[in-house]
């Protein structure tokens, strides 16, 4: 049996890729590692199918036309035979202790005869030249030791919020849901981690720093540059995700504060990345993004609009929008980001 299928996206990975693949290695028979070589132009094909020559019955090697990370995931998950499902993108890696941790807990539940819809650990940002690396962990907001659900979480701090980096879920749930992330898109990861949340019913967090989190590319999606350069894609995948769920219809009361609060959070990101742009034509698109989420969904719009995140996103003229883009250095430099 494999306990997790790991899908490992690839484009142009040559010089990377294989720490991420050893770092999953460690998992042995127990895992199943699908990399998908997304219409590189590089080694990365080549890479790949050494490693599926060489094992054969842990890594499976996809090469698809390039369709951009989302559909690569989209691929691991289609070829996915494992009970649980993780993406590891192919310039991060894995802890090899906290890995056979996650194993031996996923092994205990089978052996209990116990379902996980959702497994959360920790994640590490690894920033060049960065000496102390920041943990984001969820010890105050999590009960630990326990299968728990929505009602029981607690208060999640702005920097802990649950991305694809900490979350393994469980695979058919995701393939009854349908997940399907668009093809050509960044930052598609937020759909992958906040679409399946309300079909989610057990939860486990397990304490161990699982994935390292790499940030010191140029070419990263999460570099600044790169995200003005990509902001209609970032506002297309907020505006996706304001049409995913009306809240009213959420049951779960736990559970709708912390999706309205992820999406104040993606409300965020849009809005000063369209400010830091200094373009008068994204201003008008920042502006356009609140008009959306007000017609789509007025009560979430009053939630968000009028919290702490929406007023410092929406403060009058340039002096505001100074004293906003300030905000988000300092939150930058506090959660460690890009």
């Amino acid at each position: 049996m494999k306990y997790i299928t790991f899908a490992i996206p690839c484009y142009n990975s040559q010089d990377y890729m294989e720490r991420a693949i050893e770092s999953v290695l460690v998992g042995g028979d127990d895992v199943e590692i699908i990399i998908v070589n997304d219409g590189s132009k590089d080694r990365t094909e080549e890479i790949a199918k050494e490693y599926e020559e060489k094992y054969p019955n842990i890594v499976k090697a996809i090469s698809q036309e390039n369709g951009g990370h989302g559909e690569a995931v989209n691929t691991g998950l289609s070829h996915a035979s494992g009970k649980y499902f993780k993406v590891v993108d192919s310039d991060d890696w894995l802890d090899e202790e906290a890995l056979k941790k996650v194993l031996e807990t996923l092994k205990a539940f089978e052996e209990k005869d116990q379902d996980l819809d959702m497994l959360i650990s920790n994640y590490v940002y690894e920033k060049v030249g960065v000496e102390h690396k920041k943990v984001i962990h969820y010890r105050n907001a999590l009960p630990q030791n326990e299968i728990f659900g929505w009602s029981d979480i607690g208060r999640f701090r702005i920097d802990q919020y649950i991305l694809m980096h900490s979350v393994i879920y469980r695979t058919e749930l995701l393939k009854l849901i349908q997940l399907k992330l668009p093809k050509h898109t960044f930052y598609v990861d937020n759909i992958y981690v906040y679409y399946p949340l309300p079909s989610v019913n057990t939860i486990y967090y397990l304490d161990v720093n699982l994935y390292r989190y790499y940030i010191g590319r140029d070419d990263q999606s999460v570099n600044e540059k790169n995200m003005i350069k990509r902001i209609d894609q970032q506002l297309f995948v907020t505006k996706t995700m304001i049409d995913m769920y009306q809240m009213k219809r959420i049951t779960n009361k736990k559970l709708k504060s912390y999706m309205i609060k992820y999406l104040a959070i993606m409300m965020t990101v849009s809005s000063i990345i369209c400010i830091r742009s200094k373009k008068e034509e994204n201003l008008k698109k920042k502006k356009e993004l609140w008009q959306y989420l007000k017609k789509r969904d007025y009560r979430t719009y009053f939630k968000i609009r009028y919290g702490i995140l929406g007023q410092t996103m929406n403060l009058p003229g340039k002096p505001g929008r100074k004293i906003s883009s300030m905000g988000y250095s300092v939150m930058r430099r506090i959660i460690g980001f890009n």
